[in-house]
């Protein structure tokens, strides 16, 4: 079973959470939805792990530093971040990160954060976070405490209020963060491969995924399920040249798929939302 890469928008093996025993639960063609079965068959093919346990607010940077672009370019920007604000291990100066965030000069987060892409966005999203967490919960610690023990929807839908957080987002931090059980996080390639096997309509928009996934996989495997179809989505079913094309043998998961908007005789590949 292949170790979860640091470059991961959990934080890889140093980004909280525990690894998940007991085979039995993981018996390919066991599961009682094709969805969960393809879940268990990424569970063998990676990692299974429980998350949660990483501070809420970093959570939520990270996340945001993540948008729109890859792991390799928004790393290092987390890191620079962290390096300037928080010291490289949440305190600077006697203050917490969020506290740190709240007071900086945008255009010097900008530089910091610059190598994530649409630097200068990102840098008011997340000033404005900070400036919200400070005002409204008064630390990064209560914000923390929050996210970890407050209703999962009540603490969804106030995430989703933060201007610049969307459900992905959202959904990360309260799965990484939270350790809530049952969040399926959506991101362009949990969207495209869900909708490319058949595991949710081939129109769905990333609420509509995430409603399917939801329902259908246990609580317990979403949150290994959400990062190890990313995985997946890198390895063998890329936008544009999937590994089916190179014949069956070469997709572990290709007796699961229905391959919606792929063509394996004439190699054409089309959003599923595009298939006739």
């Amino acid at each position: 079973m292949a170790d979860e890469p640091a470059e991961n928008i959990s934080g890889g093996p140093d980004g909280g959470g525990a690894a998940v025993d007991g085979a039995s639960a993981f018996e390919p063609g066991e599961a009682p939805t094709r969805a969960e079965a393809v879940v268990d068959e990424l569970g063998e093919l990676y990692w299974r792990k429980a998350y949660g346990g990483q501070d809420a607010f970093e959570c939520l940077v990270r996340t945001i530093l993540s948008q729109n672009t890859s792991d390799k370019a928004s790393q290092p920007a987390h890191d620079a971040l962290l390096e300037r604000y928080a010291g490289g291990d949440g305190e600077r100066d006697g203050r917490d990160l969020a506290a740190a965030l709240a007071d900086a000069e945008l255009s010097t987060l900008a530089e910091t954060i610059s190598t994530a892409g649409l630097y200068n966005q990102k840098s008011e999203v997340i000033v404005e976070a900070a400036e919200r967490v400070i005002e409204e919960f008064g630390s990064e610690a209560a914000f923390d405490d929050y996210v970890r023990e407050g209703a999962p929807d009540e603490v969804r839908e106030r995430l989703l209020s933060f201007h610049g957080v969307g459900p992905k987002t959202a959904d990360c931090v309260l799965l990484f963060s939270g350790g809530r059980g049952g969040v399926f996080p959506v991101d362009t390639h949990v969207h495209r491969i869900a909708r490319r096997m058949g595991l949710a309509p081939p129109d769905a928009d990333h609420e509509a995924v995430r409603e399917a996934l939801e329902a259908a996989v246990p609580a317990e495997k979403c949150g290994f399920g959400h990062t190890a179809m990313i995985q997946f989505g890198r390895e063998y079913c890329s936008a544009r040249k999937p590994a089916c094309l190179n014949g069956p043998e070469a997709c572990p998961l290709y007796d699961y798929c229905e391959r919606v908007g792929i063509d394996e005789l004439d190699g054409t590949v089309v959003d599923p939302s595009d298939a006739d």
